[in-house]
């Protein structure tokens, strides 16, 4: 008899006609594992097994556009899902009204998003970063059926930290080896990844939030390792351990089942090569290890980076991670691939679509010192100032993580390019919004472009983790008049001029665990920031309309 042993995720849901959804689960064996919904619908398929782990993605067709309808998992038709004896509301899949691309009536968007999540320790919803924003939502939501849900969330970054672990996962990790052999007290495969989702969703907030509102992912550093593709000359290093391959491997392997799989259609499902192959055996382990393998061997032979469009907004989630070119004469965020990827989706249907959004879990404008110290520093390990400061440049650039897109020079301008033309003109959508985390605050910046959209740079970080008080004052001095001139000294230094725009702080900085929230209606925008507090409880901190009339 199976049983659940993590989810369901409610992950993509239809807004084109409305009438389908794909819902995740992991099952403790093999099985047969079936969505039923209280409006007829439903869905089942066979479970597939990685490395000794079960799991589904399972399609449901039939639903009702502009509905809400109640569902129960079934696992060879015994129900596991809603558990015994919950306390929370029932859990439902929420359809949008059926539009075609193009419509001048799409159905409006409410979109959350955040990133860094450390889970919190099961008899603790604070944890020890004070209350968890995600965890506070949720427990807000189920303590009231009628409140106004996401219609997604999108999680950008940092799901999971696979190098700052929990005690209790320091624990079981010692019970399984010695953890005095590298990589000591981190993840070292599949396995051990595999707790850190356990320790994550299964936290009963979380787990009901994720069962009812869809979710979209992106990975970070911290869900393979602190610093992940820093540079050229920090994989080499990492190369040569003896450690690295399998951690990297088994990091993609699992991002790829808990986390990438449920961001694709089911159209895009149906012709994944990775996923037919994974399904075509009883065991599929194989299959995506050299998948994987190949993915860290050659990066551009992967796209992580998806595309959603809700209606008249459109979604373009950007791999900052794995897509980097790494060698200091050619350093580049996306590869050319990526590249011409993303400017062809920002630009097909140009004037078709409303609001932009580009998510990027590193942001785009940072504090205007930061920036310009990212600029110097790259020009430093590139060699500018000589071998000597290219060493120290090395140093600096991984004690300090910098690493944003302002440490990619060329690929800065090109995303800085990009935007500038898609919002400029009379087929610009009302705005054009990168979506970011990763830096454990959050705020609102605009780019001095004369566009004829509204330009934002929206940042949220973190959703349950802190940051060091000399941090906090870090950030603040750099967006003063005091830290503009301290970054034109670096500038000087690095001899690498001044960045090929400017922009201002509008919002911010916030500190503490918060979650951003974008309501999207015709072609206003609205935005509103919430923090968790002592209670716990949500508390707005921010209400914002995007887009004034000029």
């Amino acid at each position: 008899m199976g049983a659940l042993r993590l989810g369901p995720l409610l992950r993509h849901v239809d807004w084109d006609a409305g009438d389908s959804a794909t819902l995740w689960i992991e099952a403790d064996r093999p099985c047969t594992a079936e969505v039923r919904c209280a409006d007829g619908s439903g869905g089942s398929v066979h479970t597939f097994q990685i490395a000794g782990h079960h799991y589904a993605l399972i399609t449901v067709t039939g639903l009702t556009p502009d509905s809400t309808t109640a569902y129960e998992v079934l696992l060879d038709g015994l129900k596991v899902w809603p558990l015994p004896d919950s306390r929370f509301p029932a859990s439902t899949i929420t359809t949008p009204r059926a539009g075609r691309p193009g419509s001048t009536t799409a159905p409006d968007l409410r979109l959350t998003f955040g990133s860094c999540r450390q889970a919190a320790p099961p008899a603790d919803r604070r944890g020890p970063h004070g209350p968890d924003a995600l965890d506070t939502l949720a427990a807000d939501l189920a303590a009231d059926p009628e409140a106004v849900r996401p219609d997604v969330l999108l999680l950008l970054g940092d799901q999971v930290y696979a190098d700052q672990l929990s005690r209790s996962t320091r624990q079981w990790l010692a019970a399984r080896r010695d953890l005095r052999e590298a990589p000591g007290a981190q993840v070292a495969d599949f396995e051990e990844y595999t707790r850190l989702y356990y320790e994550s969703w299964l936290d009963p907030e979380i787990r009901w939030l994720l069962s009812t509102v869809p979710s979209l992912h992106m990975f970070d550093d911290h869900d393979v390792i602190d610093d992940w593709n820093t540079s050229a000359a920090w994989l080499a290093e990492m190369r040569a351990t003896p450690w690295w391959q399998e951690r990297v491997v088994s990091g993609l392997m699992s991002y790829w089942v808990y986390q990438h799989l449920g961001n694709l259609s089911p159209a895009e499902l149906a012709a994944d090569p990775v996923f037919e192959a994974v399904r075509a055996t009883p065991d599929g382990t194989d299959a995506l290890r050299a998948f994987a393998t190949s993915a860290d061997a050659d990066p551009a032979t992967v796209r992580w980076s998806y595309r959603r469009d809700f209606g008249r907004s459109r979604l373009l989630m950007v791999d900052t991670r794995a897509a980097r070119v790494l060698a200091e004469d050619g350093r580049a965020m996306l590869d050319p691939a990526e590249r011409q990827w993303l400017r062809e989706n920002a630009l097909a249907g140009h004037g078709g679509y409303d609001h932009l959004l580009i998510g990027s879990s590193l942001p785009w404008l940072m504090p205007p010192l930061v920036h310009d110290a990212e600029v110097w520093n790259a020009a430093l390990c590139r060699g500018e100032r000589g071998p000597r400061w290219a060493r120290i440049g090395e140093n600096l650039r991984r004690r300090s993580d910098l690493e944003h897109w302002a440490a990619f020079p060329a690929s800065f301008a090109m995303l800085s390019d990009l935007i500038e033309e898609v919002g400029t003109g009379p087929r610009a959508p009302a705005t054009v919004c990168v979506l970011s985390g990763d830096v454990h605050h959050a705020y609102v910046a605009e780019p001095r472009i004369p566009s004829t959209a509204q330009l934002f740079q929206l940042t949220c970080s973190p959703v349950h983790n802190s940051i060091h008080t000399a941090v906090k004052w870090g950030f603040r001095l750099g967006w003063s008049r005091l830290g503009r001139w301290l970054g034109r000294g670096f500038s000087r230094h690095g001899r690498t001029g001044r960045p090929p725009l400017s922009w201002r702080r509008t919002g911010g900085p916030w500190f503490g665990n918060q979650l951003m929230t974008l309501a999207l209606s015709g072609r206003s925008a609205r935005l509103r920031l919430d923090q968790a507090r002592k209670g716990p409880r949500l508390v707005t901190v921010l209400d914002r309309d995007l887009t004034p009339p000029r």
